[in-house]
């Protein structure tokens, strides 16, 4: 059920050492929308009892509905959190042809139940779990909220990132709000200009909303708090899979719903594959093939299903995803109690 692969290094610590959580120091968690159903019960396992009881700091890193885990992970309650995330997602009805003014407010009515009472502050405050959340700050087009102008600028950033990935420095900004005693250093080779900043009680939850305010979907954050003014949307569209060095020592845990890896929203339909150092210490698990076959749809969902399903055949398309997706939690409990590490492949053999 469960496609588990590792880069040389990482497979030469697991050799070594055995695979426990305590070989891991970050965490990656990417954007992908309702994608993400296909994790749920694995979120669960893994905050709720992997990592449960682990010492060292662990570096959550997300963007978009990945950045939605993290802050689920870094409370107190990480289970309850990711449980409430998942519930309003599922639950979440559109109306034809929604503007994204409603988008939005139904994406702030998802923000308030992922915090509950006091989950901003729980993350502020966790010293172990260390979140980050990834947003792109705009610039020229993209920023406007016409849409026709936005769209215009869309197009020049697909063009941008076809001729070269650091063309994207032009309009775009990496913005990482984090815990305020993160430790994380990254290296991107493609130079994309890269800003950290604290999180407050008063930035938190814009950070978070902009990280998932998807490009003519939803308005974007204009000005966050304690932030340089500006427009700020997705971090999915400079990190949508991740193609950069996490420079920690220690290995990294990547949880997808897929084993195709893209560095950012405009390479979705390009060959361009992001590079296999970056992934040296990463251990990447997804659902198999076989396991796709055998949901409903024989797909995991999608935001089409927004689209193509009515609400009830939608709402119980996801839920039976969830309730599949009980068998990766099972997988990976099995691969970590029976320490069968054969069953891990080299990621060369889908990054070479």
């Amino acid at each position: 059920m469960l496609a588990i692969y590792a880069g040389n290094s990482a497979l030469k610590t697991i050799q070594e050492k055995g695979f426990s959580p305590e070989l891991f120091s970050s965490f990656l968690g990417a954007s992908g929308g309702p994608k993400w159903f296909t994790l749920y019960a694995l979120d669960k396992y893994l905050f709720g009892e992997f990592f449960n009881n682990q010492q060292q700091p662990l570096n959550l890193i997300g963007s978009s509905v990945g950045a939605f885990r993290i802050a689920c992970f870094a409370q107190k309650d990480p289970v309850a959190a990711i449980e409430r995330l998942a519930k309003n997602y599922r639950e979440t009805t559109y109306s034809d042809k929604a503007k994204p003014e409603e988008v939005s407010i139904k994406a702030v009515e998802m923000m308030d139940a992922i915090f509950g009472e006091s989950g901003e502050q729980e993350i502020i405050d966790n010293r172990h779990f260390k979140a980050h959340f990834i947003v792109a700050k705009c610039k020229g087009l993209v920023a406007s909220e016409n849409k026709f102008l936005q769209g215009l600028g869309l197009a020049k950033s697909y063009l941008n990132n076809r001729i070269a990935r650091p063309r994207l420095n032009s309009q775009y900004e990496r913005f990482i709000f984090q815990s305020s005693n993160s430790d994380l250093q990254l290296n991107d080779p493609d130079n994309i200009a890269t800003t950290h900043l604290p999180f407050s009680t008063a930035n938190i939850q814009n950070a978070l909303l902009a990280s998932g305010s998807i490009p003519l979907v939803m308005e974007g954050i204009n000005n966050i708090e304690n932030s340089p003014k500006g427009m700020y949307r997705d971090g999915g569209i400079v990190d949508y899979h991740f193609d950069f060095e996490i420079k920690n020592s220690g290995l990294t845990l990547y949880p997808h719903f897929s084993s195709t890896l893209k560095a950012g929203w405009f390479d979705k339909n390009l060959s361009r594959k992001v590079r296999i150092k970056h992934y040296d210490n990463t251990v990447l698990v997804c659902p198999s093939a076989k396991f796709i076959a055998r949901l409903p749809h024989h797909k995991i969902p999608d935001r089409n299903d927004f689209v193509i399903m009515k609400r009830q055949q939608r709402m119980a398309y996801w839920q039976q995803v969830m309730d599949e997706s009980e068998k990766l939690a099972e997988a990976f409990d099995q691969l970590y109690q029976s320490q069968d590490i054969n069953c891990i492949k080299n990621i060369s053999e889908l990054l070479a």
